[in-house]
C-alpha cells in the first residue's frame, strides 16, 4: 500500500491522533467516508445535459435596435 509498512502506518496514526485528538477521529473518519461516497456517486452518474432552449433571437434583436436620439 503506497510502499508503507506497518511501522510507518502506526507512526502516521500516532501523529494523526496527536494532531486531532482521539475525540475528533470518529468525526474525521465519518466525514472522509461521506466525501468518498459522494465522490464515487458523482463519478458514476452520467452528466446532466441542459436541454432548455436558448432564445438567441431576442438578444440579437436587442443589439440591432437603434439608440434613442440617433437617426
Amino acid at each position: 500500500m503506497f510502499g508503507l509498512g506497518m511501522q510507518e502506518l502506526v507512526i502516521v496514526l500516532v501523529i494523526v491522533v496527536i494532531l486531532f485528538g482521539a475525540k475528533r477521529l470518529p468525526e474525521l473518519a465519518s466525514g472522509m467516508g461521506k466525501a468518498i461516497k459522494n465522490f464515487k456517486k458523482a463519478t458514476n452518474e452520467p452528466d446532466e445535459i441542459d436541454v432548455t432552449p436558448t432564445n438567441k433571437t431576442t438578444t440579437e434583436e436587442k443589439k440591432e435596435e437603434p439608440v434613442k436620439g440617433e437617426k
